[in-house]
């Protein structure tokens, strides 16, 4: 292997990538941009009840969607493959031959009752069980043989040296760290099966891929210890070690199911851009210069640094994501917002004309928990609809954008704000909106929806934002009405809310049949 720096991302394909392995992911991916070397994604598919295809699909779904791209790896390749475990059990086999050479290794004969029975005297002894005492560790070779030729079951352990100092190496994040050896029993490393317990199978696969760094989070910091004893036993270089702290939520307690959602996928479908969800999890325990907080991919591939983690837990503030992912939607542009709204534009399409009925809806309740539900996909109908239209007139897809860019925080948000884009005639009509605004005793709203309607059914008069909004305002003085009162009913008739975005160019958007269509739906509905 090369000398250069050479770091790795080894899930396991038993579900998700939650956020927790996405940040360690992009700090692996990180560094290795920034040091000039190479970005290894390693599976850990030891697992043959969770580890499926399936998962390790989501998994590499969810790497390329957050643009991680890996050097080496599945669908790539690379000089130290395969790069499944499952696919790697012969080097397993030949680091247990170089380990019985060295006489670093032993067979175990202990049954699990053995030492279940051992813990539970401890136990009822008000004592500490200490792990296993080494039973078998000075049997005589030629009895042991004999006894494995017999096919006695056992496992290998590793021989600890007893007469080893502390087990001491400096972490790149913690500084100087160490562990008395004392602490340490005779791990396994092969089980009865012939298969590697995780930190046998995890030093082989970082010794034979040259894994220079390995940076995880600080769940693995026990297992620390052990792995620099096996690495040693083998006679092989221990890498740089480098362990993140915990993502804790906004309560202080770690991040679970309770603070949202978990998983990239989720974000994704939640209409996170993953430009946004790159820079968001970066700063998650590293930081460029302690005040910068929107940075692109470049300025983090070329400045990560591991001396600027922090030891401090990070906390995930999805208030924090949410603004920073609507500053990158205010810095897009609108073919390209077209493109990534594609799913919840459709939805809008798919709920629009002509299924709406003009009626007066509840009020949602902003105070209640948002439920827990799945959307149905939409069908392949609905899509094909919706693309069809958006290749028929793409610019009023792309004129949407600026309606909302300033107002949505995740893409998501498009399908209820530009809900009413699509209601061709008709017009759903928010409750609390109609009491407020439109049956407000003394508002006039009847009134001014009149006035305004006979601004708008002029045919004479240009159909653009600007000229429409001039002459509807111009009503106010000789109504001797509130520009607000003037207005707000309008927004209301045509947008169904009275908080919406922008209402001229809004208007000018809708054609002048739909938009008259409107104001008389909405005068036959609240005022008949």
């Amino acid at each position: 292997m090369a000398d250069t720096v050479r770091v790795r991302f080894a899930p396991s394909p038993t579900g998700r990538l939650h956020i927790g392995g996405a940040r360690t992911a992009i700090f692996n991916w990180a560094f290795a941009r920034a040091m000039g070397g190479t970005f290894i994604l390693r599976i850990e598919d030891t697992d043959p009840e969770r580890s499926t295809q399936e998962n390790v699909d989501v998994i590499l779904n969810a790497m390329k969607w957050l643009g991680l791209n890996w050097d080496e790896g599945p669908e790539v390749g690379g000089e130290a493959g395969p790069y499944f475990q499952m696919q790697r059990m012969h080097t397993y086999t030949e680091a247990l031959e170089r380990l019985k050479e060295r006489g670093a290794v032993y067979p175990c004969f202990c049954s699990k009752e053995d030492l279940d029975a051992k813990r539970k005297a401890a136990e009822d002894a008000g004592q500490a069980y200490e792990g296993y005492d080494g039973t078998c560790r000075d049997l005589d070779p030629a009895e042991a043989q004999r006894r494995i030729d017999a096919g006695e079951p056992h496992v290998w352990r590793l021989k600890v040296p007893r007469d080893h100092g502390p087990i001491a190496f400096t972490d790149a994040v913690y500084g100087p760290t160490s562990f008395p050896v004392e602490v340490m029993d005779d791990m396994i490393l092969v089980r009865t099966d012939g298969s590697p317990t995780y930190n046998f199978a995890v030093v082989c696969d970082d010794a034979n891929m040259g894994i220079t760094h390995v940076i995880r989070g600080d769940d693995h910091l026990s297992n620390t210890p052990r792995q620099i004893l096996i690495y040693e036993a083998l006679g092989l270089p221990v890498p740089t070690f480098a362990h993140l702290s915990m993502i804790l939520g906004p309560d202080g307690k770690k991040l679970s199911k309770r603070h949202g959602a978990t998983s990239v996928e989720e974000y994704r479908d939640r209409g996170f851009l993953p430009d946004a969800m790159v820079n968001f999890l970066a700063l998650l325990g590293w930081s460029l210069d302690g005040e910068t907080t929107i940075m692109s991919r470049d300025t983090i591939c070329s400045e990560f640094s591991l001396d600027r983690i922090t030891k401090k837990d990070a906390i995930f503030d999805e208030t924090k994501l949410n603004w920073m992912n609507g500053q990158y939607i205010q810095k897009m542009d609108a073919a390209e917002w077209v493109r990534l709204s594609r799913p919840w534009l459709a939805r809008a399409h798919a709920a629009g004309y002509p299924y709406v009925q003009t009626a007066v809806v509840p009020t949602p309740d902003k105070n209640a928990p948002a439920p827990e539900i799945e959307l149905e996909p939409l069908t392949d109908e609905q899509l094909a609809a919706y693309d069809d239209e958006l290749a028929a007139q793409p610019a009023f897809y792309e004129a949407l954008y600026p309606l909302v860019a300033e107002r949505e925080q995740r893409l998501s948000e498009g399908e209820e704000k530009l809900a009413y884009m699509f209601w061709g005639p008709c017009v759903l009509l928010d409750e609390k909106s109609v009491k407020k605004v439109l049956l407000k005793e003394g508002a006039r709203a009847e009134e001014a929806l009149a006035a305004c309607r006979e601004v708008l059914a002029d045919e004479s008069c240009e159909w653009s934002a600007a000229v429409l909004e001039e002459k509807c305002r111009a009503l106010a003085e000789p109504l001797d009405m509130k520009l607000k009162n003037l207005l707000q009913p309008l927004r209301v008739a045509i947008c169904g809310n009275m908080v919406s975005p922008p209402l001229f160019e809004s208007i000018e958007l809708l054609s002048r049949e739909d938009v008259l269509a409107r104001i008389d739906a909405t005068m036959a509905e609240v005022f008949a």
